[in-house]
């Protein structure tokens, strides 16, 4: 427990830090016509989860060393990234390292796993999926990160099913050290001291250093849980924004847009935007929709994997059919907002 809370005061005094830092190097994030915020707020304040690897790391041991190589190179060209706009190329490229340094990761931590037991063939299609999905996974994270508290509201909203199935009857011996949740959860407390504000209220955002380092985090646990269930619906711990994220891609290729580009679309923006509803409010029915769906599949779902089949496909069902029938009913407010720019 002293450990913990020695950990809370160095991460709160980095964050205080590092805005001293952002605001003399003019670190900011200045609003355009596609942002949900209207003032400039400093950018950058998710390096918190970076810093919160490396003091569970030196608190606990240098445990999982290729994790800890890959949250520093992806989460530190985000943050060059933040700072001057970099090629998507590199950004690719350092996802994709980092990504393969996880898995491998993974492979040391657990290789006593269903999947690290497997044929030689298993194991590459399962790192090249893994690959491609968690790359896709870390960017729509990415992608999701428009609204006040929302980044670190969903990644209490992952890590606390997480932390109960670690510690639950259903893994006799866990699947990862405990201590590696809970320090991740402080980060994550921290920074929404500073951000889980409402409108016009945050002291900073997460930028890309934040979300894609949090996103690396997520996914290492979920990946750990995979590993020791080789049950791949425990994706369902991030599938509220897996719908919105991919729903809104699927929407922007019908309406022949530059993916690249920043746009509002989303439907959390929409609720923040066009329907005005408050950004805690937003960001709590989020929260809230991904912890009900995470813990009915860890305290009511039978404990096999064709049940848990049946109810991820069933839930991906219902989010895709509500996630249409919110834009039928209000994405012409944002074509009228468009509209009104002239665009």
């Amino acid at each position: 427990m002293i450990e913990y809370i020695v950990i809370a005061l160095l991460l709160l005094a980095a964050e205080l830090v590092y805005f001293r830092i952002a605001d003399k190097c003019n670190i900011i994030d200045k609003p355009n016509e596609r942002s949900s915020h209207k003032t400039i707020v400093l950018r950058g304040g998710g390096i918190i989860f970076l810093i919160s690897f490396w003091l569970w790391s030196l608190f606990f041991g240098f445990q999982y060393p290729w994790m800890l190589a890959a949250v520093t190179i992806v989460a530190g060209v985000s943050f060059i990234d933040d700072i001057h706009s970099l090629p998507d190329s590199v950004r690719l490229v350092a996802q994709f390292v980092s990504m393969g340094l996880l898995i491998w990761q993974l492979f040391c931590a657990a290789p006593d796993s269903v999947i690290g037991t497997s044929e030689w063939w298993v194991k590459i299609l399962f790192i090249l999926a893994s690959l491609v999905v968690c790359v896709g996974a870390t960017n729509i994270y990415n992608f999701m990160d428009g609204i006040n508290g929302i980044t670190a509201a969903y990644a209490l909203a992952v890590l606390v099913p997480l932390a109960l199935v670690n510690g639950s009857g259903l893994m006799a011996n866990g699947f990862i050290e405990p201590s590696y949740l809970v320090v991740a959860i402080i980060g994550v407390l921290v920074f929404s001291i500073f951000n889980f504000r409402p409108k016009g209220k945050a002291k900073c955002f997460a930028g890309d250093v934040g979300s894609i380092g949090i996103a690396f985090i997520l996914l290492f646990g979920i990946g750990m849980l995979i590993m020791a269930t080789g049950d791949l619906t425990w994706l369902i711990l991030l599938v509220v924004y897996g719908i919105d994220g991919c729903c809104t891609i699927v929407h922007r290729i019908m309406l022949h847009e530059n993916l690249g580009e920043a746009h509002r679309k989303h439907a959390f923006q929409l609720m923040a935007n066009e329907l005005d509803m408050g950004h805690v409010t937003v960001t709590l029915i989020y929260m809230a929709l991904q912890l009900v769906i995470s813990l009915a599949m860890i305290y009511i779902v039978p404990n096999t994997i064709l049940w848990h089949w049946i109810y991820a496909v069933a839930v991906m069902f219902l989010l895709v059919i509500a996630y249409v029938a919110f834009m039928r009913k209000y994405y012409h407010l944002h074509e009228e907002y468009l509209a009104s720019l002239g665009k």
